[in-house]
């Protein structure tokens, strides 16, 4: 069998495991700003979350939906709208990296931390009462 034309990992796992999976981890990059996981996994979730930042930086009601979709908690798809794409306007791709640290210990495989590449501030926002 040929492997040309297939795209993106598989993981060992189910296709609604592998999407629960890119989506917690997206959401936990969201949320904590930095997530430590193996470097394969990395890397499809650098995928992932680029394409959502791209839809979160555009800021209309449908993409608002999108990224509401692509992430598990709404309070992370706000963040992400709100808060996260406007700091990162000025870049048109690249907003995330991949930094590889040690190898784990069970098993030996390569770990890697995955976080924003400008420096997320937090924006006060106005207490409705």
């Amino acid at each position: 069998m040929h492997r040309h034309g297939y795209i993106g990992r598989k993981f060992g796992r189910e296709r609604d495991q592998r999407r629960a999976l890119l989506k917690g981890l997206a959401t936990s990059l969201v949320i904590n700003g930095k997530v430590e996981t193996t470097l394969p996994k990395a890397k499809e979730v650098v995928r992932y979350i680029e394409k959502l930042i791209t839809k979160a930086k555009k800021g209309d009601l449908s993409n608002r939906r999108r990224v509401i979709a692509g992430l598990s908690t709404e309070a992370a798809a706000f963040r992400l709208v709100d808060v996260i794409a406007p700091q990162l306007a000025g870049r048109t791709s690249g907003h995330v990296r991949v930094v590889r640290t040690d190898l784990r210990v069970g098993d030996g495989t390569q770990m890697a931390i995955i976080e924003f590449v400008d420096e997320i501030k937090e924006i006060e926002q106005e207490v409705k009462a």
